[in-house]
């Protein structure tokens, strides 16, 4: 079973101090392959140069929602200059996030189509983060079509409505450990069987939402605990892990431009 984490943040602080031992554990799980997707200028350069140090890891550049009340025409043309490598095969993490309101809406809002109107140019699959928008992200993303536009939506959280709506844009889903959360995770059990095989990707978000069991021991979330997601995303489609592994390896690849064979 060879396992991608789509989206995680290995250059996060808190992995300093063992971050070898992490990429072991995720090969030893049959996770091979990470993307390590950017969140501001400073993440964006360590994922890269994580990504350039070793052959499973990729990266992404972008600046999130949360960040981009600091955002600056500079600091995306640093980004894209970082893109020029041949380990980035994303831009995001980018999008619209009204919840907690780290950064305010109209920045929100602009950086998103400045970043969208990126990585259209530059051909590149964008990484999509929206919580609570209440339908403006969908809206963003009607208004402002690219033509040859692809992607992921990032922790799917959403209804059975915008789910509809993602799949007709052409959009990925990117599925968590919320997945295997007993009363969090209901929601999206009712709607993971209605996602298209092949739109269908895992990721961790480490160190974030970690996935049932291993929440239970840790709270530090890693890419090795991917294959709990996939293991619950197989039991809940009463798919086979093997033929759902493979799928969404294949998914993932594609989606990234990654040669699937290692």
């Amino acid at each position: 079973m060879k396992l991608f984490d789509s989206h995680c943040h290995l250059d996060d602080a808190i992995y300093s101090k063992d971050i070898e031992n992490v990429i072991k554990s995720a090969e030893d799980n049959g996770v091979v392959r990470m993307m390590i997707a950017g969140i501001n200028q400073k993440s964006s350069r360590k994922a890269v140069l994580l990504a350039e140090s070793r052959a499973g890891i990729f990266a992404s550049v972008g600046v999130h929602p949360h960040d981009v009340k600091n955002c600056t025409d500079s600091i995306l043309e640093t980004l894209r200059d970082l893109a020029k490598s041949p380990k980035v095969k994303a831009w995001g993490e980018t999008g619209l996030d009204f919840n907690r309101m780290f950064s305010p809406k109209n920045d929100q809002e602009k950086w998103f189509l400045a970043q969208l109107e990126i990585a259209d140019n530059l051909n590149l699959p964008v990484i999509i983060h929206e919580r609570d928008s209440v339908g403006r992200l969908l809206q963003m993303l009607n208004e402002h079509p690219g033509k040859n536009r692809k992607g992921v939506i990032h922790c799917f959280s959403g209804t059975k409505n915008e789910l509809s709506h993602y799949l007709d844009l052409g959009f990925c889903i990117g599925i968590t450990g919320v997945l295997t959360i007993e009363s969090r995770g209901t929601e999206l059990r009712r709607l993971v069987p209605h996602i298209p095989i092949n739109r269908l990707l895992i990721e961790t978000d480490a160190p974030y939402l970690t996935p049932a069991p291993e929440k239970n021991k840790t709270r530090r979330n890693e890419p090795a605990f991917v294959k709990s997601v996939l293991l619950k995303l197989a039991q809940v489609r009463k798919e086979d892990p093997e033929s759902l592994a493979d799928q969404i390896w294949k998914n993932t690849c594609e989606l990234f431009e990654i040669d699937p064979s290692i």
